[in-house]
């Protein structure tokens, strides 16, 4: 039977939200059932790309993988990505809406509810069970109006709601009546359970506070969740940059003789930092996260990350020092890499004529590549697979940009990848004969020489095998005796996923959350969706 669903809300922003939602979708599925996320609105930079080119916020992908199931844009139907700190793109199902401020979009809200209340009907309609994700707190008294995520969707949704309140921080069962209290009584109704999440210590300690909670304001606790350290997944955004890097005391030093040591530049609109997660999969591998030339140090490895700001951020790298900090490293011998906006700015010039990402409408890049940029309105978000152009290492990954880099005559490419055109005439191959090998497309500049290498595909470095070529040749390049592990990223990330899982049936009274979501879904039959 499909239609059930229930909503994890939160009583602040990283509270444990999406890890909770992606250990409760995993756990459903290990009981056999067809389970689907859902975040009606999102604000976030890390995102990921679908099999049909929309994008979503980068936490429900991952929640989709916990499910089983493929990403899609009715996942999270409304994307908000930063553009400043006033202004956001909008996406919606998948694709680009408008750029807007707060106000604007707080107006144009009625607009979407449609399309955000379809989308989650529609998941619910091909699954057992979809478990929503709110965002920030359902409290905000001053975005109730127009609420897309929240306790807003839930009551015109009909879907009951669970309150997680992070105790590590201190205050929670504070912030737990408080968030209630300040609810109207729809809302409030549906409130049906809280979660203690991320204890420290001996949950005994807690005595009769939870039973005071409920009998304060009428709502049980479904369970206590204890902190789990060294847990890491796919950042929705900038608060989970606190993932701890390995081997490196963070002042630019390596703590073991060879040690590779990574660095990544914190930009202000920092975008899929999530790229440098798997190089902390290998071992003896650390990386850390630069906002000044003081912190930088003599890494083996630089990497310009994706940002939605590309060229205002490469004026911040200017007026902290960082530009030049960049070009001393190449200079002692690091290996430069570019990620998208990153890759734009090693390039010799950005031009935006159209103010599609800046009111500049041209600068020059760092010059540490001979590629030049120019923003579209149109945007690109697709998946890739292809192998590197020297060596034929396979690599997937997958492109967000609105910059069209055009590599100067004679550039070498980084990778070669396979079109997505049907092939035709003599590419199928005669009567009797094997297709053709797909035609390729020369993609990134590489500048060996040099070490500075740049490419518009995110994810590169989770394809094991080219993430180990790269590493074992920085190493070479670094004269360090460093040796790939065996890891596979994929599987590390499916492990990470199961610790959140047995967590949740550990401490969470799952069959009273599963009871809960199911009391949805007669209502929802009723109301005639299933037709």
């Amino acid at each position: 039977m499909t239609g059930a669903a229930v909503m994890v809300c939160g009583t602040s922003s990283d509270c444990g939200k999406s890890r909770l939602v992606t250990g409760i979708c995993r756990a459903f599925r290990r009981r056999g059932l067809l389970v689907a996320p859902f975040k009606g609105q999102n604000m976030a930079l890390n995102s990921v790309v679908a099999p049909d080119g929309a994008e979503i916020g980068r936490a429900q992908g991952t929640q989709a993988q916990a499910a089983g199931v493929g990403v899609e844009a009715a996942m999270n139907p409304v994307l908000l990505k930063p553009t400043s700190d006033r202004t956001s793109q909008v996406v919606v199902m998948g694709r680009p809406w408008a750029v807007l401020d707060a106000a604007s979009f707080h107006r144009v809200k009625p607009d979407l509810e449609e399309t955000v209340l379809g989308a989650l009907a529609g998941l619910r309609r091909r699954h057992d069970v979809v478990v929503c994700e709110g965002a920030g707190s359902p409290a905000e008294v001053n975005l109730m109006d127009g609420d897309l995520v929240n306790l807003g969707l839930a009551v015109a949704a009909d879907v009951p709601a669970l309150v997680v309140g992070d105790i590590d921080r201190g205050g929670v069962f504070a912030h737990l009546y408080g968030t209630v209290a300040l609810l109207p009584d729809a809302r409030r109704r549906a409130v049906r359970g809280f979660i203690l999440n991320k204890l420290r210590g001996d949950p005994s300690l807690l005595g009769d506070a939870t039973t005071m909670l409920e009998q304060r304001c009428g709502v049980p606790t479904l369970g206590v969740v204890p902190y789990l350290g060294g847990i890491w997944l796919d950042a929705e955004d900038s608060l989970g940059l606190g993932w701890p890097s390995q081997g490196f005391d963070g002042q630019g030093e390596s703590a073991a003789g060879d040690a590779l040591d990574v660095a990544v530049l914190r930009l202000p609109r920092i975008s899929n930092f999530t790229d440098a997660d798997p190089l902390v999969a290998e071992p003896n591998v650390g990386v850390r996260f630069v906002d000044r030339p003081g912190k930088l140090g003599d890494p083996d490895v630089l990497v310009v990350p994706g940002t939605k700001a590309t060229i205002e951020d490469l004026e911040w790298l200017r007026s902290r020092g960082l530009a030049d900090a960049v070009a001393r490293c190449a200079g002692r011998g690091t290996v430069v890499v570019g990620i998208c906006g990153g890759y734009q700015m090693l390039g010799t010039l950005l031009r935006d004529p159209l103010g599609v990402e800046s009111r500049i409408p041209e600068v020059a890049g760092l010059g540490m590549l001979c590629v030049t940029t120019t923003f579209s309105p149109e945007k690109v978000t697709r998946l890739r697979r292809g192998r590197t152009a020297s060596g034929g290492v396979a690599v997937d990954g997958y492109q967000i940009h609105h910059g069209r880099v055009l590599p100067e005559a004679g550039a070498r490419a980084w990778f070669e990848l396979e079109t997505e055109l049907e092939p035709t005439g003599d590419e199928r191959g005669g009567p009797g004969e094997p297709p053709r090998a797909p035609a390729s497309e020369a993609e990134g500049v590489a500048d060996p020489d040099r070490a500075v290498f740049g490419t518009s595909l995110h994810g590169v470095f989770e394809s094991d095998g080219f993430r180990r070529a790269f590493l074992a040749d920085v190493a070479r390049r670094r004269g360090k005796a460093w040796q790939a592990g065996g890891v596979s990223f994929a599987s590390l990330r499916e492990a990470q996923i199961d610790l959140l899982a047995d967590a949740c049936e550990r401490h969470l009274d799952l069959d009273r959350v599963l009871e809960i979501a199911e009391s949805s879904r007669a209502r929802f039959e009723t109301a005639g969706a299933l037709r």
